[in-house]
Parts: structure tokens; C-alpha cells; sequence
């Protein structure tokens, strides 16, 4: 078993009322941070699983209608706060970052893409056709920015679909085929379907052996898993499919049940700031 050092990093936030991802609550303002997590790997270097907000976002929506994305979910980037800068002031430079693993295309998980123009991008191809067939007030609407994509996107791109399939233990198999990244099972990439087209987890291992599963937007929060409470279906059904995300995530709760010391990580709880 290959086991992996990674770190947490929060690359900005945004605000919600919490009623917006919580059905039943209030109408409160609640922040939500945008994790994003460096993965170390014995053979293939550091990796990335997401790259949060970054300049680039406030670029991209600062004309009409993309501004409207930036209208409806407001961030928050301090100075200095973007992913980048936050990996330079640890050591790492941009061009350390060998692979960026994309959960899905929405704009505060690739925001801060276009920092890494070394980076292997791996996403899926079923969120990037959807990407592409839609046109610009549809793509908003979904919470898709293409301008995020770099250039030479078609270039760096691996899509997860085709990786070779992986055994997983027994309690993930409950949510689907795994893809096997590098090969030799030390990322697993776990289809978590509802939130949006081609949206998937990472599964490893820690380096003290303890299994991680970052779950990106399958859950808002450690909270909805605990208790099973998703976001109302306007929303679930304005970004993605709101069967699939509620089936999604009762199949997380599930696995929190059997799989006590399983780390399951969502990319906006607070829980899980750095």
C-alpha cells in the first residue's frame, strides 16, 4: 500500500445563506472556503485535487454575463490567498505541481488552474463535453466558466474514464467503478454523481496508513453527512441531478456507518479549514 503526506489549503471562500445548501435552515449568510489539497507522491511528484479561487476568477466574471456568477455566489480572495502564492511561501513552485486532478468544472475548483502551466490536467471527459455543448448563459447557469481552461487545455488533459479500473475496498464499491490514476492504486478516482456532470472523489492513504476520501461537493458539509440533510432540490436540480446527489449521498452516509476511521472530506466544510 502506497501511503501519501497531504495538506490542506483554503484558496478563498464564498457566501451563501445556508438555506441555499442546507434544506430548512436559515437565510443566514454563511461563509463556505474553497478547499483545495496537495497530494505528495513518491513517484509522480506533488499533486493537486482542486485549486480553489484565484485572480483568474474575478477576471473571467468581471463583464456581463459571467458577472452574474459573481453576483449570485460572492467570493472572497484575500491578498496573497490564491493557491499559488500559498504553495511559494511553503516551497513549492508552480512548476513543482506535476498533476492537477479536477473533482469537476464548476469555477471555484478550477479557479486557480491556469497557475499551473506545467501540471498534467486530469478531469473527466463527460464534464468537459458537457461543458462544451452548452452555450454561455447555459455554462453560467451550471456554474462553468470556460475561460478558467487554460489554452493548451486539449494538450494536458488525461480524462479519468480512461483509467484502468481499480479494486477498492469493499466498502466503496456501493459507489461505482474506481479509476486508478497512476497505476499502482495510490489514487483512486470514485465517480460521486448529482452535483454535476462528471463529478468524482479521491481516495488514498495518509502516511500513517489512514484511508482519506475527499469528496469535493458530494456533501456541502461533515454535518449533511452526520445527519443526512441535503441542499434543497431547487438547487441540487439548478446545478446537477438531484436524484443522483441525494442517492449520492445517502451512499456516503452508509459508508461513514461501516467505515468508522474512513477521513471523509467535503471541499466547503469548515470542519475541514486548514
Amino acid at each position: 500500500m502506497t501511503t501519501l503526506d497531504w495538506r490542506t489549503y483554503e484558496a478563498g471562500h464564498c457566501l451563501h445563506p445556508e438555506c441555499s445548501v442546507r434544506r430548512g435552515a436559515r437565510w443566514c449568510m454563511t461563509r463556505f472556503p474553497a478547499l483545495a489539497f496537495l497530494i505528495r507522491h513518491p513517484r509522480h511528484g506533488a499533486v493537486l485535487f482542486d485549486t480553489g479561487y484565484s485572480e483568474h476568477f474575478f477576471s473571467a466574471t468581471a463583464h456581463l454575463p459571467e458577472r452574474l456568477y459573481r453576483a449570485v455566489t460572492p467570493p472572497r480572495l484575500a491578498d496573497g490567498e490564491s493557491l499559488v502564492r500559498q504553495l511559494q511561501r511553503d516551497g513549492v513552485r508552480a512548476d513543482d505541481i506535476a498533476t492537477v486532478v479536477l473533482s469537476h468544472l464548476h469555477g471555484d475548483h478550477i479557479g486557480g488552474l491556469r497557475d499551473f502551466p506545467s501540471a498534467t490536467i486530469v478531469c473527466a471527459r463527460e464534464g468537459w463535453l458537457d461543458l462544451e455543448r452548452r452555450g454561455r448563459l447555459a455554462a453560467i447557469r451550471h456554474g462553468l466558466l470556460r475561460a478558467l481552461l487554460p489554452g493548451d487545455f486539449a494538450q494536458r488533459v488525461r480524462w479519468i474514464e480512461d483509467a484502468p479500473a481499480a479494486g477498492v475496498p469493499d466498502a466503496l464499491r456501493a459507489l461505482g467503478p474506481g479509476r486508478d490514476l497512476f497505476g499502482d492504486g495510490s489514487l483512486v478516482a470514485i465517480p460521486l454523481p448529482g452535483h454535476a456532470v462528471g463529478h468524482y472523489g479521491l481516495f488514498f492513504h495518509g502516511r500513517d496508513g489512514e484511508p482519506v476520501l475527499l469528496i469535493a461537493d458530494a456533501a456541502w458539509s461533515s454535518r449533511a453527512l452526520r445527519d443526512g440533510v441535503p441542499p434543497p432540490a431547487l438547487v441540487t436540480g439548478w446545478l446537477g441531478d438531484t436524484r443522483a446527489y441525494r442517492r449520492t449521498l445517502q451512499r456516503l452516509q452508509c459508508l461513514r456507518r461501516d467505515w468508522p476511521s474512513l477521513r471523509i472530506v467535503p471541499s466547503h466544510c469548515a470542519e475541514h479549514r486548514p
